[in-house]
């Protein structure tokens, strides 16, 4: 399973017809190779990733006093400078000790201190232990939707846990967190890219059957009452990059192991989810 396939960068763009064409030669070999992807085009991550490899060795703590050495300093933003990254692409997604940054660029915090980019983030992270998440905004349009077309891709959030209330709704998170399937049942179905059906089957038969969830992903006797209602004409991703703790839009109500959680729009403050495993059926 290849996870959230795109093309990061510019210098990248178009390459997912390449990556696409790899991957179809490989099942015609006999590999079992899928896919998941999420229909945005900026990816998140730490912003510790944008350093070179070398500066993490030792973990977190060696990695801080690298950025506190000046040599290492300079060393690093020698080989970034390189690289000739978009800084103005790059958002503060969380920084616990800077929540006036979250929602900011790099280059906007860079001016506001007064320092270049690449100083910038070194002090940022020095400041915040190395635990600060960026948005960063890197790939194309036509990308995500020639990815999205291939057969075998399925919906895939890459998110976590968040809420719109108390500690999980702190930052600036990716909004794929509450977005990644309406936008894909609402405006993607909508522009074409995918029907209905297919789009659906995107996010629950075909990955409960590739995930090895014998109990869920469709809907017939015996099968665990996992249930999504829609709008097919009004659901819609609300979540931004500016505003991502936002509900989706014409889903009035979510049914999970038969309990229902969303009625009329809203949460009913029910909690029967559990975990999954792959091949094991899950209690209800």
């Amino acid at each position: 399973e290849i996870a959230h396939l795109k093309a990061s960068g510019k210098k990248n763009w178009g390459k997912t017809a390449e990556a696409l064409r790899i991957i179809e030669e490989a099942r015609g070999r006999g590999v079992d190779v899928t896919f998941d992807q999420y229909p945005y085009t900026a990816s998140s991550t730490g912003l510790t990733a944008y350093l070179p490899d070398w500066a993490h060795e030792g973990g977190t703590e060696k990695l801080l006093e690298r950025l506190r050495d000046p040599e290492s300093r300079r060393r690093i933003a020698e080989e970034e400078g390189r690289l000739e990254r978009d800084w103005d692409a790059v958002m503060i997604a969380f920084a616990k000790k800077h929540p006036q940054y979250e929602g900011k660029t790099i280059m906007e915090v860079a001016k506001i201190e007064g320092k270049e980019p690449i100083e910038a983030v070194f002090d940022l992270l020095i400041s915040e232990e190395g635990q600060v998440n960026i948005v960063a905004h890197g790939l194309s349009e036509e990308d995500v939707r020639r990815v999205m077309r291939s057969p075998y891709m399925m919906v895939g959030s890459d998110g976590r846990a968040v809420s719109p209330r108390g500690i999980l709704g702190l930052g600036k998170p990716h909004p794929r967190y509450y977005g990644t399937f309406p936008r894909v049942l609402g405006h993607y179905v909508r522009e074409g890219v995918l029907t209905l059906q297919e789009a659906v089957r995107r996010m629950t038969s075909y990955p409960a059957q590739r995930l090895g969830l014998r109990d869920r992903g469709l809907m017939r006797e015996g099968m665990k009452a996992d249930i999504t209602i829609f709008d097919p004409e009004r659901v819609r991703d609300e979540a931004s990059f500016t505003d991502p703790h936002r509900l989706a839009s014409g889903i009035p109500y979510v049914i999970v192991n038969g309990i229902i959680v969303v009625e009329d729009s809203k949460h009913t403050e029910a909690l029967p989810g559990r975990s999954l495993r792959k091949g094991i059926s899950s209690p209800r």
